[in-house]
């Protein structure tokens, strides 16, 4: 196991981290001006694109968040006519998602959008430096979620 590391550089990486938050939030309001949705839900528009007729709790899984985050999510792109909710047959307390026309047009690869923004990256970058960044990102996520830290 690594040495823990100075603090300065611990800071430095903090920064990096904070600049990639404010930077999705932007992205995410200037989206939601252009496209009529946030970075959020575009990105569940996606997965139900990728994965349709998922549960709530299949797409929250996926994503990596509490189902009570998607809820509202979900909602707003339900309400702005996106997806649609069908009772599964085999549980009627569940729903199952897919997209409506609309929501297959933001479906579609767009310019100004996160994940534009992503794959021009990845594009720059070698698999073994992405490797690396998925392996940090996925260990600075499991230690923020510890109850002890």
């Amino acid at each position: 196991m690594a040495a823990e590391r100075p603090i300065g550089e611990t800071l430095e990486f903090m920064q990096r981290i904070w600049q990639l938050v404010h930077a999705l939030d932007v992205r995410s309001k200037r989206m939601a001006k252009t496209l009529g949705v946030t970075g959020p839900q575009r990105f569940v528009v996606r997965v139900i694109g990728h994965r349709p007729d998922q549960t709530a709790s299949e797409i929250a899984a996926w994503l990596g968040m509490h189902p009570s985050t998607l809820t509202g999510i979900l909602a707003r792109l339900e309400a702005r006519g996106a997806i649609t909710r069908t009772v599964d047959p085999e549980d009627r307390r569940r729903a199952r998602f897919a997209l409506t026309a609309i929501g297959k047009q933001l479906d579609r690869e767009k310019k100004g959008t996160v994940e534009a923004a992503v794959r021009r990256a990845l594009g720059k970058t070698s698999e073994p430096a992405i490797a690396s960044t998925e392996q940090m990102l996925a260990r600075i996520v499991e230690e923020l979620g510890r109850a002890d830290g």
